[in-house]
């Protein structure tokens, strides 16, 4: 009896832990067919078909206006894209990793003897150990940024494959 107790008193804080909220959430609702952006608006729209399943409020890259072509434009880029890949280890909390650039914008980034850039992701917010004072709407440098809670649920109902279609 009394090795039973030490052991439930070991086990506590284990299972107090383990009960903890995840930032890994499930999803089991309507697939998400498609995820829209409108840069103009600040809005992401996530789809089932034609139904907007949710709608975020978001941040864009520093100097937003206009597509992205080279590395450190600081511009989001515009298209049709996929959601290419899933970083849990992402340093904005989780991310999804957004497949530009395409052969396209590569050959004209080369031709102009620059770099297209890459690593676009909607991801979620800036660490706090990195941040000073207020932050601007518009602080990546192109991806698409959302709330850590909200990059939560984007991260539970988008999978690799979903294309994504950003506008001006």
């Amino acid at each position: 009896m009394r090795y039973l107790k030490i052991i439930l008193m070991l086990l506590l804080p284990l299972a107090v832990a383990a009960c903890g909220d995840s930032k890994f959430k499930s999803y089991h609702g309507p697939k998400v067919t498609s995820v829209q952006v409108q840069k103009a608006n600040r809005k992401m729209y996530l789809l089932h078909n034609d139904k907007v399943l949710k709608s975020y409020d978001i941040g864009l890259g520093g100097n937003p206006v206009g597509p992205k072509q080279f590395e450190g434009d600081q511009k989001t880029p515009e298209g049709g894209y996929y959601i290419s890949h899933r970083n849990p280890n992402s340093r904005y909390h989780l991310s999804l990793g957004i497949s530009y650039p395409n052969p396209q914008q590569v050959a004209y980034a080369e031709a102009q003897q620059k770099r297209p850039g890459g690593d676009i992701f909607i991801h979620g917010e800036l660490p706090k150990s990195r941040r000073h004072g207020n932050i601007p709407q518009d602080w990546t440098a192109g991806c698409i940024a959302i709330s850590d809670e909200e990059i939560e649920r984007v991260y539970a109902m988008v999978t690799p494959g979903t294309p994504i279609f950003i506008y001006p």
